[in-house]
């Protein structure tokens, strides 16, 4: 942890790059709408800073991310409870109609139920019987696809006065009517000519609307910024890692951050840092927390060749939520070389530390280790492995820092390690129960191997990562595994622990009725007892589930809500590990249960199985074929599966029909289904797309059928 003195955090304006516009030029489907009555609007209204302080007093909503600032996902409703989440039954559900990764968490104010679906597209929806009431659909450019490393996915929106807050994939803030779903106004966070997205939900914080940003793999500059709810006029805007040394820093924190990126021109190629998820917010202490992203590139030997711990990557940092002045920060990885965000979900707690009662920030990111900090001051009070990993041996207490190994240097060779980017836990929520005093963990058990790029070079508009990413030829399934891991934060330990069947499983909702919920990547929806983590009820969800539930009460009655819909980046390039759970569903879904519930499943349109364009092996030598894995593994495996195995998502290229294997010169270098979200590379030759195509042939001779 450091203290930084009351100082300027304001960027000057003259070096923003987000700009105000309203429909931007931008030709937008008015939404398909429905009544929303007369009541819920008032409600909508009076959800104020008051009414957003005190959300943990109106349990029977569900008004901002993680129920309150405090993100603990913990609901005091206990109608439904141990006892009885046995008659738990389908209420409705709702098509998304969609096909790609669902990841929101839904919000709900007097009965009304806000969610988003794929391509940030908005829905209002009648929270007692699924009935649309709204859709709002921002019209993202399908092409930006390929600017994402993780899927089209969003997690969610922010309610405050009457408005509706979404971030969209192609880097805008649009404020809609929550009434109408009509466009209030619409912003632009982003360079347009940068590869910047937004998947995560904004919060809203005292009038301002919070939002950050992805895109580190490819090679931007990371920030948060607060937007005026009633403008949409920018407030503040605050970097996470310096720019160009050559001018003024926009901060007296990233001043002092410059003097830790040693050697190289990390400004050229973004530095990262990038906030695209968790944040919390503090009232009482007036602090907003962030988390901040990896590195970009990832491996510090290609961004800092000249060391330095290359702050604020991978860290936890407290501002104002006036002003964007850092207070204090905590770095999680120094010098972050493996893709150890810091991003995943931050809980805020009070709990019994050394014989007193402390406000705690309780987090498990990426890295392995479960992290306890003062969150007035960032001071670290514990830290302990929550996963098996091999990067680093602990936390030193006295210095805050990790007491790294010292033989994973990766610009040796190839080097096995533990977690891997994907993480020892990433962005699907955890809970925290007060009650139990637990922490609820979707964890995950993942190697991986990392070797130094020989020669990094940026490329715009590619993944820069300063690693080779050839060496992640093949993922099989029997490394990957997963798990449901409750927590004791206090003595930081395991209290039990659920083995799923691999990772990639949903976030968790925990309640006063001795539960928690969780969705898992095989397709179902369980509930377990929260002191024990017995099973006591589960039902099939139709579709691999990834997103966190909620609850919420209606009429006096409690539901359960949780969106369904397989995907994200393990999704895309898990390979035979993400294939191994079978999901072949290629419709999302919210489902509601309550007590007593009939509904029946709708039926799963399962994907395709192609013709196979491919019947027999090669006749290309063994050395272009070797050079298409390579090819097929630097430009098409992030959204086509290691090893050319489709995880579920997008279509098996093993699979593919003969007329598209005729036309994929057209496709992969001319970028014919752009339009689609498959980009051209122009880069590749017809020698190279003729050598990747003989890769497939080769996998799809192997596949066994």
């Amino acid at each position: 942890m450091r203290r930084l003195p009351r100082c300027l955090g304001l960027v000057s304006l003259m070096l923003v790059l987000g700009c105000r516009v309203f429909e931007a030029g931008r030709k937008v489907a008015p939404p398909e709408a429905s009544a929303i009555s007369p009541s819920a609007t008032r409600a909508l209204e009076a959800i104020d800073d008051a009414r957003l302080r005190n959300a943990a007093l109106d349990p029977q909503d569900w008004i901002t991310h993680g129920g309150t600032y405090a993100e603990q996902r913990f609901s005091p409703l206990a109608e439904i409870a141990a006892d009885n989440v046995g008659q738990l039954g389908l209420a409705w559900s709702f098509d998304t109609q969609t096909d790609r990764g669902l990841e929101a968490t839904p919000l709900v104010v007097d009965g009304v139920l806000f969610t988003t679906g794929s391509w940030s597209v908005v829905f209002a929806i009648d929270a007692r019987t699924g009935q649309q009431l709204w859709k709002y659909d921002p019209e993202v450019p399908r092409e930006t696809g390929s600017k994402g490393c993780c899927d089209a996915v969003n997690r969610g929106v922010a309610v405050y006065e009457g408005k509706v807050f979404v971030g969209t994939y192609d880097g805008r803030l649009v404020a809609l009517d929550a009434t109408s779903g009509e466009p209030l106004w619409d912003v632009v966070t982003v360079d347009p000519s940068k590869p910047y997205t937004i998947t995560g939900a904004p919060r809203v914080v005292e009038g301002r609307v919070i939002i950050g940003n992805g895109g580190a793999e490819f090679g931007v500059r990371g920030y948060v910024s607060a937007y005026d709810a009633a403008t949409g006029d920018l407030v503040w805007r605050f970097f996470t890692v310096p720019g160009d040394p050559s001018l003024p820093f926009e901060s007296p924190a990233l001043a002092q951050a410059a003097k830790t990126w040693k050697g190289g021109e990390w400004w050229k190629v973004g530095g990262g840092g990038t906030v695209w998820d968790s944040m919390a917010y503090d009232p009482e202490l007036r602090l907003l927390y962030v988390g901040t992203g990896n590195g970009s590139p990832w491996s510090r030997y290609a961004r800092s060749p000249g060391s330095g711990d290359n702050l604020y990557l991978s860290s936890i940092l407290a501002l104002r939520p006036d002003t964007g002045e850092l207070v204090w920060y905590y770095q999680e990885t120094p010098g972050d070389t493996w893709d150890y965000t810091a991003t995943q979900h931050i809980v805020l707690a009070e709990l019994p530390i050394g014989g007193r009662s402390r406000k705690v920030l309780l987090h498990a990111p990426k890295n392995g280790f479960f992290y306890v900090l003062d969150r007035e001051t960032g001071e670290l009070l514990s830290a302990e492995k929550f996963a098996e990993l091999n990067w680093a041996e602990r936390i030193d207490l006295k210095t805050g820092r990790p007491v790294e190994a010292r033989d994973l240097d990766y610009r040796k060779g190839v080097k096995l390690v533990k977690p891997a980017p994907i993480g020892a836990h990433n962005w699907h929520p955890m809970s925290f129960n007060p009650k139990t005093g637990l922490v609820y963990i979707p964890a995950q058990d993942v190697p991986a191997p990392f070797l130094a790029e020989k020669k990094f070079e940026y490329r715009p508009g590619e993944w820069n990562t300063g690693t080779d990413m050839a060496v992640y030829t093949e993922f099989p399934r029997e490394i990957a595994g997963g798990s449901l891991l409750a927590w004791d934060p206090v003595h930081q330990k395991q209290a039990w622990r659920v083995v799923h069947k691999g990772p990639w499983n949903g976030g968790t909702l925990t309640t006063a009725g001795n539960l928690v919920f969780q969705g898992t990547a095989d397709g179902r929806f369980v509930a377990y007892a929260a002191d024990s983590g017995k099973k006591l009820w589960e039902a099939p969800a139709g579709t691999g589930v990834i997103a966190a539930p909620i609850t919420y009460r209606v009429d006096g009655e409690q539901y359960v809500s949780v969106m369904a819909g397989w995907g994200g980046v393990f999704a895309l390039y898990g390979g035979d590990a993400a294939a191994s759970n079978q999901v072949r569903s290629i419709d999302g879904r919210l489902l509601t249960f309550r007590l007593g519930g009939n509904a029946s499943l709708p039926p799963s349109k399962p994907m395709p199985l192609r013709t196979r364009a491919f019947t027999a092996p090669p006749i290309a030598s063994a050395q272009i074929i070797s050079g298409g894995e390579v090819l097929f593994a630097r430009n098409c495996m992030a959204c086509h599966g290691a090893g050319a195995v489709g995880g579920g998502v997008i279509p098996d290229l093993r699979h593919i029909d003969p007329e598209i294997a005729a036309g994929f010169d057209a496709i992969v270098r001319g970028g014919a289904l752009r339009a689609r979200g498959m980009p051209g590379f122009a880069r590749l030759d017809s020698r190279d797309i003729a050598a990747i195509l003989a890769y497939l042939q080769k996998r799809a001779a192997e596949e066994k059928l």
